[in-house]
């Protein structure tokens, strides 16, 4: 069970587009139905238009069938019209879909899936049947989500056949200790259980407690199951930990609470269940791997320019609003973790990879299915990316607090966002958001600035950055009165800045130094000794603001 919203998301990627019913994306998906040619009834919220001749011959099978939606993969151009690939039709007729081009295709299918009120997905006529039936069961029939983001909703009821055949309760964690399933049987729980449900993760002093005690190296190195005697000050009983693994690498584990080490039928039944529950890890990454990497690549595509912009805000399942792009870099601070080997709480190294808070940051921002994240994202270079529906800065504020909530205690998260944009202006919203993601790296203690209130800031750093890339007048006024301050320990840069952002008032200038107002005229008066300046000139006002912008970071200005 899916929303149409996650498999338009992934089979996106085998060129699979909506044509129609944006609003049917949130739509839930149980179960999958082909036509049955020996013309029997079939139903199901996704039917696969296998074997019809036209668009409009699906839709009507989707009606029959009571389907949600239906998938339609036109025929090959220049095929022939009765191939059976769903080669179609100009309205309700049968003159053939391959003769119609793309756009014409489209806006047939919209128009036939609204008359009918069924969303109509086209598939790319190079993607044979088998492979896009194979996608489409594996997602709709197997793919699962659960509580704490990521993994099968049948590791709940594969919990508790297991409390059941071991007499304990069981509860089954990802690599990262934090939990995927438990059992609802309280049958010999205890207070730690407990606060490791509650918290979806197993607490930071459990962690040090198991890892003194050698419980994670030994699940690292070997298959066996580990026993972990109780200890009534943390509020354990005692337990055994199997490993799940997949070839020799460390996907989860699964604890069942026993008062000793399980034995003969206990014993196989526990590593049958960590070897099922692997499958089951493994499906699941495959498929959110598989849906990361197409909403990578649409971001990209959104972020550079030169796309459909609202094509892939809708492949998206973005909704048509303004949008914000935050601008993300994460690092680690080099604190140890409680462990002692800087790592997260999955045992994800962080201080020994330049790159591993940044793909935390990532995977944390992907995680959970599409319908239940508010933005989009990807990976470019050092930065992660992510396109978010925020009118209010303050929205995509607290997604970024959410965020960094949910790294290790040593990484430090950097941010900037842009202003709200529509779906071809989030370029500039990148380049924004980017500006603004320098701007906190320079102000780490600030909150992540956001375009509408930073634009000052950032138009001058711009100026700042254009001054540079050229050549700085040697022999200008500001140039001159730097090196005279150089030389002599004089003030007069200072002097000038003041009274510029003063708008020309020596007493609010003189404010702002800590003199008095005759030291400011005396100073205007000699700095216009020392160097050509005529400040009744607007031109000469502007042009020494933005040099004094420029060397604003050098030391005496």
């Amino acid at each position: 069970m899916i929303t149409l919203d996650r498999l338009v998301n992934v089979l996106g990627g085998y060129g699979v587009r909506l044509c129609n019913r944006p609003e049917a994306r949130a739509a839930w998906l149980h179960g999958v139905a082909v036509p049955d040619t020996a013309g029997r009834h079939v139903t199901g919220d996704l039917l696969l238009a296998i074997g019809t001749g036209s668009i409009a011959e699906a839709v009507r099978c989707a009606v029959a069938a009571k389907a949600k939606a239906v998938l339609v993969r036109p025929a090959p151009s220049g095929a022939d019209g009765g191939s059976g690939d769903a080669a179609g039709s100009g309205a309700d007729g049968g003159s053939g879909d391959a003769a119609a081009s793309g756009a014409d295709l489209d806006r047939q299918a919209a128009a036939l899936g609204d008359r009918h009120q069924v969303a109509v997905l086209l598939a790319d006529p190079a993607i044979p049947w088998s492979q896009l039936a194979g996608v489409v069961y594996g997602l709709v029939l197997e793919s699962r989500e659960t509580a704490s983001g990521r993994g099968p909703t049948d590791l709940f009821a594969l919990a508790d056949s297991l409390a059941d055949t071991l007499g304990g309760a069981v509860t089954i964690e990802d690599r990262h200790s934090r939990v995927l399933a438990y059992s609802r049987s309280q049958q010999a729980g205890d207070p730690a259980r407990l606060e490791t449900i509650l918290a979806r993760r197993v607490p930071d002093r459990l962690r040090e407690l198991f890892q003194r005690r050698g419980v994670f190296d030994r699940l690292a190195a070997a298959d066996d199951p580990v026993f972990v005697p109780a200890d009534p000050e943390h509020g354990l009983t005692a337990r055994t930990v199997v490993p799940v693994r997949a070839g020799r690498e460390l996907l989860g584990s699964v604890w069942v609470t026993c008062e000793r080490p399980p034995a003969g039928a206990h014993r196989r039944a526990l590593a049958d269940g960590a070897h099922t529950v692997a499958l089951h890890l493994l499906r699941s990454r495959a498929s959110a791997d598989l849906e990361r990497q197409v909403e990578s690549d649409l971001i990209i595509r959104l972020l550079e320019g030169g796309a459909d912009a609202v094509t892939v805000i809708s492949r998206l399942g973005l909704a048509p609003q303004p949008l914000r792009v935050v601008a993300v870099r994460a690092h680690a601070d080099g604190d140890q973790h409680a462990d002692g080997d800087r790592r997260p709480a999955g045992g994800r190294r962080v201080g020994g990879d330049r790159h591993a808070a940044l793909l935390l940051a990532f995977e944390q921002a992907t995680t959970g299915f599409g319908w239940s994240r508010p933005g989009r994202s990807a990976l470019l270079g050092d930065t992660l990316y992510t396109v978010l529906p925020a009118e209010q800065a303050d929205a995509a504020r607290r997604w970024i607090s959410a965020l960094a909530a949910e790294l290790p205690a040593q990484v430090r998260v950097a941010a900037g966002i842009g202003a709200p944009a529509e779906a071809a202006e989030l370029p500039a919203g990148r380049q924004e958001a980017d500006e603004c993601l320098a701007l906190h790296e320079s102000r780490p203690h600030d909150l992540p600035p956001a375009y509408d209130d930073s634009w000052d800031d950032i138009l001058l750093r711009r100026l700042r950055a254009a001054v540079r890339t050229g050549r700085t007048p040697a022999r200008g006024p500001v140039s001159t009165l730097l090196r005279h301050d150089a030389r002599h320990g004089t003030r007069f840069v200072a002097t000038l800045r003041a009274w510029l952002e003063s708008q020309g008032d020596p007493a609010v200038a003189a404010e702002r130094l800590g003199v008095h107002p005759n030291t400011v005229r005396n100073r205007l008066r000699k700095l216009g000794e020392l160097t050509p300046l005529d400040l009744a000139d607007a031109r000469q006002r502007l042009a020494m603001t933005i040099m004094l912008a420029a060397v604003e970071d050098e030391p005496g200005t």
